[in-house]
């Protein structure tokens, strides 16, 4: 059992940071952004100055204890970190996705400095490159198929070479080019990963892969929409509608109500989603892919001044046809969003002030 008071996360610091940079941009009132100014400046530090246990310029962690999570991470559970042929990493652990949280977290925060006349923004930035570089010289390897990201760095620096999800937190985040986006995109979608109803958490060609694996072969819809918006913001509409798709048939199998996590079995093999026992259902964050994807498939982004309209696109993962959404909160304003079949995306003030066609993509 863990410690009655314990935190143990590596990634929450900056994801609170990336939350923060959204919310200011979606339109949070601006002394309630300034109210949390120290904080962030606190949280970067964080990333800076404690994330990293090892000096190797990598978000890590590690239990030191013996009575906490031996991964912290999303993906939490003792065997969720592990090499191709099953064998278990070692910490301290840097996770790929963790990197690219920071990444995201460096350059949303050096924009809030920036903006609220702060200083340290140009150090942030400095540092968001110095880490893009460093990761992309440690965290590529290949395989038959081709390069792709590997899961994690171990304890002695080395590549944990499995093929998993968590590939799938880079994309969007802006740690990678485009076309390195578009590697990881194809495998993503490459039927290893792609189970027919999302992604599975570990490639089926891992030995330690298991369909009802709990973060070793398991499909998670948080999982597979954080993917999907990943996707959307990095314009590859057409991977991004492979896993749409996916999780719209798991999700008209259980009747539109998604648990926490299912088997990452394909559909030819066992059609309908395969029951995880111990799922929790409902779940919170499972309902919340629903609006994630959906802001997907708008191409829905905060519009470029603040008090103005969201950006909405469209986009190729639209599968659904004709998308009408009311109560978008952007601004301060609350906005209507009508999405045609092959059609440019209207954005209207809800209190009838005139259309406005929203165009480009954050």
């Amino acid at each position: 059992a863990l410690p009655p008071v314990y935190y143990g996360t590596v990634d929450a610091t900056a994801l609170w940071i990336c939350l923060l940079h959204d919310a200011w941009r979606w339109g949070m009132a601006e002394e309630d952004v300034r109210a949390l100014l120290p904080h962030l400046e606190r949280a970067l530090a964080w990333l800076r100055d404690y994330g990293d246990a090892d000096g190797d310029g990598f978000l890590d962690y590690v239990d030191a204890t013996g009575s906490g999570l031996s991964n912290q991470g999303w993906k939490d559970s003792g065997d969720s970190v592990q090499w191709r042929d099953g064998r278990l990493a070692e910490g301290p652990i840097a996770l790929s996705e963790v990197q690219a949280y920071a990444y995201e977290a460096a350059v949303g925060g050096a924009a809030l400095l920036d903006a609220f006349e702060r200083p340290g923004a140009t150090a942030w930035r400095a540092w968001a490159a110095g880490l893009a570089d460093r990761f992309r010289a440690r965290f590529w390897t290949a395989d038959d198929d081709g390069p792709y990201l590997g899961i994690a760095l171990d304890r002695s620096g080395a590549l944990i070479d499995s093929v998993a999800s968590n590939m799938g937190h880079v994309v969007g985040t802006g740690i990678l080019t485009p076309e390195e986006e578009r590697v990881v995109a194809d495998r993503l979608v490459s039927p290893e990963l792609s189970s027919g109803y999302g992604l599975r958490t570990l490639s089926d060609r891992m030995a330690g892969y298991w369909p009802l694996g709990y973060h070793r072969g398991s499909v998670w819809a948080h999982d597979t929409a954080i993917a999907i918006s990943g996707l959307a913001r990095a314009g590859l509409d057409e991977q991004a509608a492979v896993l749409v798709r996916g999780v719209l048939a798991a999700a008209e199998s259980v009747r539109y109500q998604l648990p926490e996590l299912y088997g990452g079995a394909p559909p030819e093999s066992t059609p309908g989603v395969v029951p995880y026992p111990a799922a929790c259902h409902p779940q919170a964050w499972s309902a919340a892919s629903a609006v994630a994807i959906l802001q997907a498939c708008l191409g829905l982004a905060p519009g470029a001044e603040r008090g103005g309209p969201p950006r909405a696109l469209g986009s190729a993962a639209a599968p659904v046809g004709r998308v009408d959404v009311e109560g978008v909160v952007a601004g301060g304003r609350v906005w209507h969003v009508s999405a045609p079949v092959g059609g440019t995306p209207t954005v209207t003030p809800a209190d009838g002030d005139g259309a406005r066609s929203a165009v480009g993509r954050a």
